[in-house]
């Protein structure tokens, strides 16, 4: 082949490979608890900024969601009665979402997740602390599960490491990490030996967050704001604490909470406050998808806390506490680690942020309306 054919063919390879790059849509998902509705927009990754699109209708008190494997599906979990699991489409084009069936859901799921394979749905009850494995059949999760186990108090969230081997369900109230060992072609759960890892005295274990390259977990403590690092051994599944860090400066002067809620436990430090305005509240917690920082909200300060990753100990180092919406329950982070999107339950619009790759400082990039009582975020790449 001629030199002059291949000097003339290499740019017109890369410009054809440039507009295919450049035509992947990323769309974002928000749930509105209070009106029931899911908000959609189109996120242009080069420059952060949101294009509104459809509203869709999904039930009363509409809360934790789920993305599919492949990004063709959002699972949307309704915590008002009757409980379901709702399963939408999401057309490439536009991404707009088609509801394609409902399911019952065992109870009020706080949080729902997937294994790696997408044919088992994951759910976890904070009023009845239990955890639950529901078999997906294509575009319908099924109307029973297949396995429901006790958990300790206040299971809030649940979710499997990157090797589809290895579930934990943290749980605020009982101080502790359940640790369980999955089979992913039964959908089976079997507790490890042992079943689960205290939490350091005090501390609420609410979300958790896999490091990319499955080596750490990073669990978020709602009482207090801090993060604890444990270290995840892939063959046996046991975490080893390695590291507790403090997502507030001390300046801020609020006080450690109180699980929200009827205690069922007599464990003094568990009972809810009367008075709980000026309590810690934790909320969310994200590793970048690269790997390099991790951020956590606090709802009663209505701040977002950033940490540099020490990616070969498991430990953080924190890097600023950054304003956002009021009362910000849920945020998420766009696949290329350059965008942090977060919402506020008190708040009528959302925070689109710039994450500066060198820092991991957060520049607020823009504001967009969104529905009452918004407090989960997911975003998806086509």
């Amino acid at each position: 082949m001629p030199s002059s054919f291949l000097r003339l063919a290499a740019p017109l390879l890369f410009l054809t490979l440039s507009s295919q790059v450049t035509m992947a849509s990323t769309f974002v998902y928000v749930s509105n608890a209070a009106d029931g509705t899911l908000s959609t927009y189109r996120l242009d990754a080069s420059t952060g900024k949101l294009t509104p699109g459809a509203t869709t209708q999904a039930g009363p008190t509409v809360m934790p969601m789920a993305v599919s494997p492949d990004r063709s599906l959002l699972y949307a979990a309704v915590r008002s009665k009757p409980y379901r699991v709702q399963t939408f489409s999401i057309a490439p084009a536009d991404g707009h979402l088609t509801q394609v069936s409902e399911s019952p859901a065992a109870d009020s799921y706080a949080y729902i997740s997937l294994d790696r394979t997408g044919r088992y749905l994951f759910g976890v009850s904070y009023d009845n602390d239990i955890v639950t494995v529901t078999s997906v059949n294509k575009d319908k999760v099924a109307d029973a599960p297949l396995q429901t186990l006790k958990t300790a108090q206040n299971a809030h969230s649940v979710r499997i490491d990157n090797d589809n081997r290895t579930l934990l369900v943290a749980n605020l109230g009982g101080e502790r990490v359940l640790q369980y060992r999955f089979d992913s072609k039964t959908g089976n759960l079997t507790p490890y030996t042992p079943d689960h890892l205290p939490a350091p005295q005090g501390l609420g274990p609410r979300h958790l967050a896999f490091a990319p390259d499955n080596r750490f977990v990073y669990v978020l403590d709602e009482l207090q704001d801090k993060v604890i690092s444990y270290a995840l051994d892939s063959h046996s599944g046991q975490l080893t604490q390695v590291a507790v860090a403090s997502s507030l400066p001390a300046n801020y002067g609020l006080k450690p909470g109180a699980p929200r809620g009827p205690s069922r436990v007599d464990t003094p430090a568990m009972q809810p406050h009367a008075d709980n305005s000026q309590d810690i509240w934790a909320a969310d917690i994200h590793i970048t998808p690269d790997g390099n920082y991790l951020y956590t909200s606090e709802r009663t300060s209505s701040v977002l806390s950033a940490f540099k990753v020490d990616k070969a100990h498991g430990t953080l180092s924190l890097v600023g506490t950054f304003a956002t919406e009021k009362q910000p329950r849920g945020f998420a982070i766009s696949a290329d680690s350059r965008h942090l999107i977060c919402t506020g339950e008190k708040s009528t619009q959302l925070s689109v942020f710039d994450i500066d790759p060198a820092t991991g400082g957060l520049t607020l990039n823009g504001r967009y309306p969104t529905g009452n009582g918004a407090n989960w975020v997911e975003i998806v790449n086509l």
